[in-house]
Formats: structure tokens, sequence, C-alpha cells
């Protein structure tokens, strides 16, 4: 069964409270419920999901009030609760996308092509044409729509504050044709008008910079720890340690003292598109 790992990585961590504030140790816990040290560690660390039983038990243990296990057992529940994602299982191989649909703010840092939650469907097509180039057409409008389904998490009132910086050669890289990329910095220009989004440009005079090691998103929840991002050929990267989730704030924090501010880059990558325009 595919699981929502937002929600299990959130039921993990409260296992993990409760227990440390009962002072027990893993080994005692597990004793005392009658199960494995490693079974209690594979529900603390996420590698499983518990039953609604196993999970009641715990609380019972660690003398939990009430209302609590209930919210518990019901988060347990809802570990099982299919996203529109899943949908897609063959398209989006990682969790990444689960991760964006919950985050309450997104910053990512765009060195190479536009950010997947701004691009058009034209300029999609040409990227993952590029990306997948030996696969047939079918798969290929498989992955375009699975990329303007993810779109979808921009709209509505639970729409993530997104704050993109995006390199100037992303503006100047042609994808496709002229028209494929003035109508792509055009649904960009338009994003900046949007309230929940903030669009930076980082110039190509600024030379060598702190972001040159390749893209990352960092991203903020209402109730769970902010984690880090990568992506390269050889799969995906998730950054959960605290510390080196600050550093990657702190290199995106530096990344802004060298970018344009919003209302230049609004006029930057207007001039852009008009380079972009047919006669």
């Amino acid at each position: 069964m595919k699981y929502s790992t937002v929600r299990l990585r959130r039921l993990s961590r409260e296992l993990r409270t409760l227990r440390a504030t009962t002072g027990l140790t893993t080994e005692a816990a597990a004793e005392q419920l009658g199960w494995s040290r490693s079974k209690l560690n594979r529900f603390e660390t996420g590698k499983i999901a518990p039953a609604p039983g196993d999970v009641a038990a715990i609380c019972h243990l660690y003398c939990v009030e009430a209302a609590t296990t209930e919210a518990m057992v019901q988060l347990t529940r809802e570990v099982a609760r299919r996203g529109w994602w899943t949908a897609y299982s063959d398209v989006f191989t990682g969790s990444y996308v689960e991760f964006e649909a919950a985050a309450r703010t997104i910053c990512h840092w765009a060195p190479l092509v536009v950010p997947g939650l701004l691009q058009s469907e034209n300029y999609a097509r040409e990227i993952i044409r590029a990306g997948h180039p030996d696969r047939p057409g079918v798969e290929l409008t498989r992955r375009v729509d699975a990329r303007m389904q993810r779109k979808t998490t921009l709209l509505g009132a639970h729409a993530p504050t997104l704050h993109l910086l995006i390199s100037e050669g992303v503006f100047r890289y042609p994808v496709g044709s002229a028209d494929i990329m003035a109508h792509q910095l055009g649904d960009i220009l338009d994003a900046t008008d949007k309230p929940n989004i903030t669009i930076q440009v980082l110039p190509l005079k600024v030379g060598v910079h702190c972001g040159t090691e390749g893209a990352f998103s960092v991203l903020s929840f209402d109730d769970d720890p902010d984690l880090g991002y990568a992506e390269c050929p050889a799969g995906e990267v998730y950054v959960e340690d605290g510390e080196q989730v600050r550093r990657l704030m702190l290199t995106f924090k530096r990344l802004i003292d060298v970018c344009l501010s919003p209302k230049e880059s609004a006029a930057f990558i207007a001039a852009a598109r008009s380079d972009h325009d047919l006669p």
C-alpha cells in the first residue's frame, strides 16, 4: 500500500516524542508492549506504518490522555489516505510532490530551468522530452499531465507561499521555439502579480556565487520540521537534519542578497519576454 509520507513522518515524530516524555528507552517500551525493538523502531522512524491498534497500545503504555490517543489513532488511519499524486505513481517515484502539496512555504533556487510549479505545458513538454528522449509519446504526455496537475498546489485557499530565485540564464536559454519561451515568460510575469508568489532574478553579472552547486528547495510546514530537497540524475535527496536545513536556508538568503528585487525582476522578465517574441 502507498502511504502518505507527510502523515507518516508526523506520526513517527509524535511516537518518539510520547516515548521520550515517559523516559522509557526503545528497548524497555518494546519489551512492555511484547514487541521486538526493531518493530517499535520502524514505527518511530517511519519505515513502516503501524496499525491503529498498535498506536492505541503505545498510547495506553505511555498513559496518554484519551483525547490525544484518539487524535493519534485518527492520524494513523489518515496515513493510508490517498492524494491525487498516487494516480501518477509511475511518474512520481519519490515523495516530493506530496511534501510540496502539504507545504506552507516553498523556497526554491532554480539555476537551469523554470521551476516545475511555473512551467507552461509546452515548456514542460520540451524539458521532459529532452530528459527522456527514448520514452514513447504516450508516456511523455502522461508526464506532462502530471506536471500540470502539480500546479494545482498554487490554487485555492491553502496555496503555499512560494519564493523563487531564478538565474538570468533560465530566461535567456531557448527551450523549444521562441513562441514557447514567450508564452512561458508571460506566465511567469503573470505569477509575479500573485500575492503568495515572490520571484527574483539572479543576474549573470554577479559571477560566481553560493548557488553554483545546483538547484534545491526548502519546504516549511504548519506542524512539521522544515525539509530540504535536491534532485539530480542519480535520484532525490531529502535533508531532514535541522543544521543541514539551516545551511540550505542560509545559502538561499545569501542568494537573495545578490538577486534583483521583485520589482526589478518583473521588469527584467518583461524585457526578456519581448526578446523571445516572434517578429
